[in-house]
């Protein structure tokens, strides 16, 4: 198996991974489960937060981003018990009730925390908020939902003209919108729909395309009155609401998985079972793309869990084909782009993903960090405005390269590594730990030489 081992750097204290390939390779095998579904764990917090009564919520993802989630809501008054036990409990206060908290609250680098919470705060009567994050979510844009909350009549001020954090949030009583988002993006959508929850009468947010939908289904579980209409990718949240805690059993985060069903797509004798992973509609772009590529991926044990589908997923290896990857597939595996290039990198002919544009505003503009880096590791791609074009086939070297503190970018350097001769370092490698802080322990158990 690859050598694979963390190295800390006192000054600056970054992780490096090291990945030391053998000249006749790798292969994958066994059954893992990864990580409990962000989006979800999010929601789940939130919802269970501002509703009535107790959530009970397992296997919530222990990354760093819901992290800031639960301490974001217990510094405005909800009780939420150890987040490292089986059952995770929030002790709901109430639609209205959070408490005016005493200091900033910090999303840390998770732009789900900061935006979805932004539509709970603005809409809180009577109460002052002030919300920042880290230098990297300090740059990303907000006034993709402070826009909308103005328009709802809500008080917001930040820098460059309200549209970056630290943002300032005088609460009060919002008005309904019809809000036609020119994004499809769900943390726009989730966060007019949450601040739609104490309005009077109905507030409706359309999209441009179909986007993941679990603020919407969580909402309807929780006991909101709220109506879906799939032709015109629009959503009515009638209020003011009363929501009512509920049992959440997270799935696998489908985003987690896709590093491993594309790392065992393309390593030559590899066959992975990937265990109780949600597949909900909305976000299975991944599979369709790599079903475009010609993957050997089956669904096995396809189930519903609280509300949410669910399956197992057994990735062969297989000779993947180039593709184009754009339109309307492209919201529903945004979060996947860059796992996608890597896999792109060993298919024949070329790739060409378009319309991702999205991506340049994520935790890193990751059209550019993966165009750089990957070829650092010797792949033949170019940067577009709005996306990728891959050449298939390049022989990858390893190569010194960073993950710019970007987590989905971290990981798919190490499956680019795994295909690559020589030894690979990964600089700021300790991001992965936002979504999977389990990654480099799972890489080494179900690699095999």
């Amino acid at each position: 198996m690859p050598t694979s081992t963390i190295h800390l750097t006192p000054n600056p204290p970054h992780q490096t991974l090291t990945l030391d390939i053998p000249a006749e390779g790798v292969a994958l095998e066994g059954r893992i489960q990864v990580p409990g579904d962000k989006s979800i764990s999010h929601r789940a917090l939130m919802l269970g937060a501002i509703s009535t009564g107790e959530t009970a919520i397992k296997g919530l993802l222990l990354g760093e981003d819901p992290r800031r989630t639960a301490a974001c809501f217990q510094a405005m008054g909800v009780e939420i018990t150890d987040l490292e036990a089986e059952w995770v409990k929030v002790k709901g206060v109430g639609l209205g009730n959070l408490q005016e908290p005493v200091d900033v609250l910090n999303a840390g680098n998770s732009g789900t925390t900061l935006r979805l919470m932004l539509g709970l705060l603005a809409s809180q009567p009577d109460c002052f908020f002030t919300v920042t994050g880290d230098r990297s979510l300090r740059s990303r844009p907000m006034s993709r939902v402070v826009a909308p909350l103005q328009q709802m009549g809500a008080q917001i001020w930040g820098r460059h003209n309200n549209s970056l954090a630290p943002l300032a949030i005088q609460g009060r009583r919002l008005n309904p919108i019809h809000y036609h988002s020119p994004v499809a993006s769900a943390q726009v959508k989730s966060c007019i729909l949450l601040a739609g929850l104490m309005c009077n009468g109905q507030t409706t947010v359309t999209e441009p395309a179909l986007s993941r939908d679990h603020t919407e289904r969580m909402l309807k579980a929780f006991g909101a009155n709220l109506t879906v209409d799939p032709e015109s990718h629009s959503v009515v949240i009638a209020g003011p609401a009363q929501l009512q805690g509920q049992t959440v059993i997270v799935p696998g985060d489908i985003s987690s998985a896709a590093f491993w069903l594309v790392a065992a797509a393309i390593t030559p004798g590899s066959e992975l079972v990937i265990e109780n992973v949600g597949v909900n509609p909305t976000r299975t772009g991944v599979l369709e793309a790599l079903a475009k590529m010609e993957a050997d991926i089956t669904l096995e044990n396809e189930r519903l869990v609280t509300g949410e589908p669910v399956a197992d997923l057994r990735v062969r290896h297989s000779r993947l084909k180039g593709c184009v990857i754009d339109g309307d597939l492209i919201p529903r595996l945004i979060d996947e782009v860059p796992i996608l290039a890597v896999a792109a990198l060993f298919a024949e002919g070329t790739t060409l993903i378009r319309d991702a544009q999205e991506l340049r505003v994520k935790e890193s503009d990751r059209l550019a960090v993966m165009a750089s880096q990957l070829s650092r590791l010797g792949a033949q791609l170019t940067e577009l405005p709005d996306g990728l074009e891959i050449q298939g086939g390049a022989a990858l070297h390893g190569a010194e390269v960073d993950s710019y503190t970007d987590h989905r970018v971290a990981m798919s350097l190490a499956i680019a590594a795994l295909r690559s001769t020589g030894v690979t370092q990964i600089q700021r490698a300790e991001a992965a730990a936002v979504s999977y802080p389990d990654f480099k322990s799972t890489l080494e158990t179900i690699c095999r030489q």
